[in-house]
């Protein structure tokens, strides 16, 4: 297998294209936008959920209870359309190494460190927390920091509760949030009643340190995130969805699960009650200089110790090289041309198991390089996503 994983490698010159990812939720319900064919939403079957969220260039399985399949949230790396040949992608990871993440990370993860994801609920999510990674490595996981971006692209329509909750306003008391958790399986908390709810607006994004509860909209978000799927759920009912209680206690030491207090350790409390939380979090974009002619780059995750995120807009027929100091998985999400050897193009509908042409994976020294592309509509923008881990030394601090 290593042989034909450095042949797929070195014929593509250091660029892999990644086939698409779905992952079920038992919870919530599907927006429906993430141009997926309409009766394949529920296409793990009926118990597993919907599908809500698309995972990119993972490495990670997805935590997703006792029915979750051995490689779900895992992607695959294209290798023969016709034949529908696929390799593991976190085994191409490992056959190459430094060779397609860098040295900088393979010498200190061993592994890409991150991933990214579009999400897709009509419902707003729970108001939750990630572990931090001290407390996740106490359940043999990694924590979870994450940024949201909202693209243009998938949200037409923002769901049904289009603001997300972060944190609790200062004025709220331990004990207060607390009372919440020690009444989970009694009645109603209303946790988010002691929250703060920001309209979202497209076009720009967050940061989300790991320990900050919160409470994601209804809105299709692009996520990029560490290699986690750790989550604390606080909130009971969502909606009028009842969240089990095993929802709270998932993610915590066995032997602390009946401990409120060790529950609520898992917030980052200081974080999750600072006044200036929006100052502090809020992402706009930053424009990147010197891009090329009709290219233009906007930095949409940055400011934080672990990933990064820019979005890429090529005006209709233009050509570009586009240089990163990185390696990046992207995802493009409007329009069509090629990028590098391959066509490319955001999809309209994808039948479950079809493969796309959208989502690909670019070694550090193809990106160092530079990746030819080209716009071949006469009308509409080609743009594309990239995430990044946390080498790129020309994302922007603040």
């Amino acid at each position: 297998m290593k042989d034909k994983i450095e042949q797929l490698f070195n014929k593509n010159k250091g660029v892999l294209q990644l086939t698409p990812t779905w992952v079920p939720r038992a919870f919530n319900e599907p927006g429906r936008r993430l141009r997926l064919h309409p009766d394949d939403y529920y296409a793990y079957g009926m118990k597993r959920g919907g599908i809500c969220e698309r995972w990119l260039g993972s490495v990670t399985a997805a935590l997703n209870g006792p029915d979750t399949e051995p490689e779900e949230g895992m992607s695959h790396v294209l290798c023969d359309r016709e034949s529908k040949e696929t390799l593991l992608f976190a085994d191409v990871v490992e056959a190459l190494g430094e060779r397609l993440i860098g040295r900088e990370l393979y010498e200190k993860y061993g592994t890409w460190p991150t991933f990214a994801k579009l999400y897709d609920y009509d419902k707003p999510l729970f108001h939750h927390l990630h572990l931090t990674e001290e407390k996740a490595e106490r359940i043999g996981r990694h924590g979870k920091p994450e940024a949201y971006y909202f693209p243009r692209q998938y949200n037409a329509y923002m769901g049904r509760f289009p603001l997300t909750y972060f944190g609790f306003d200062s004025t709220v008391t331990k004990e207060e949030v607390l009372d919440c958790i020690r009444n989970y399986d009694k009645f109603d908390t209303r946790i988010t009643e002691l929250s703060r709810a920001y309209r979202i607006q497209l076009g720009t994004g967050w940061y989300t340190p790991a320990g900050v509860i919160h409470a994601p909209a209804s809105v299709v978000t692009y996520e990029p995130q560490w290699n986690s799927d750790v989550n604390t759920i606080m909130e009971n009912v969502t909606m009028g969805e009842v969240n089990p209680s095993n929802m709270l206690t998932d993610c915590i030491p066995e032997e602390d699960r009946n401990d409120i207090e060790k529950i609520f350790e898992t917030i980052d409390w200081e974080e999750s009650v600072r006044k200036d939380y929006k100052e502090k979090y809020f992402r706009k974009p930053v424009e990147r200089k010197g891009s090329g002619e009709g290219m233009s780059e906007n930095w949409v995750a940055y400011g934080n110790e672990w990933i990064a995120a820019k979005e890429v807009t090529l005006a209709p027929g233009c050509r570009a090289v586009l240089k990163d100091s990185a390696c990046y998985c992207a995802l493009v999400i409007q329009g069509y041309g090629t990028y590098g050897s391959f066509a490319c193009e955001a999809p309209q509908m994808l039948r479950f198991g079809q493969f796309s042409a959208d989502e690909f994976f670019v070694s550090e020294e193809a990106a160092k390089e530079g990746i030819v592309i080209q716009n071949n509509s006469c009308c509409e923008p080609l743009v594309i996503l990239q995430n990044f881990a946390n080498n790129n030394k020309e994302v922007p601090a603040t």
